[in-house]
């Protein structure tokens, strides 16, 4: 399933196992995961607050994000790519955002061609996980 920011796989794995599947799809694509934020760990710390595993994967392709940087110094504000997942009905998901859709806010043509070939990877990573 797209919608028009993200890309969604459901995996009928444990949620420990979908991060694994997740960050080695994201690597065979030339992406890696910078940051990890434990929502649920963070949540329970900052607001004494339940909630479910969830984790959010801050990935970067390298290459993508230095041709980017070239074209619009600020694009940083959007990057890296989050990707995450969480336990759902005894499964896991990956949602991974859409870098067209994020890109919109910025008005440079030039980062088209760049954010496409993002798109093409992460779309595959989505892809992927779905089996």
């Amino acid at each position: 399933m797209t919608t028009e920011y993200q890309f969604r796989a459901e995996l009928n794995v444990p949620y420990e196992e979908a991060i694994e599947r997740a960050t080695t799809a994201l690597k065979d694509e030339g992406f890696g995961v910078l940051t990890e934020i434990d929502v649920k760990a963070t949540l329970k710390k900052k607001l004494d607050a339940e909630f479910r595993k969830y984790v959010i994967l801050g990935a970067c392709n390298p290459n993508l994000a230095q041709q980017a940087l070239q074209q619009e110094l600020e694009l940083g504000l959007l990057l890296p790519c989050n990707v995450i997942v969480f336990e759902e009905d005894g499964g896991s998901v990956v949602s991974i955002v859409h870098p067209l859709t994020m890109l919109g806010v910025v008005e440079n043509p030039a980062l088209q061609p760049i954010a496409g070939e993002a798109t093409e990877r992460l779309q595959r990573v989505a892809e992927k996980l779905k089996g």
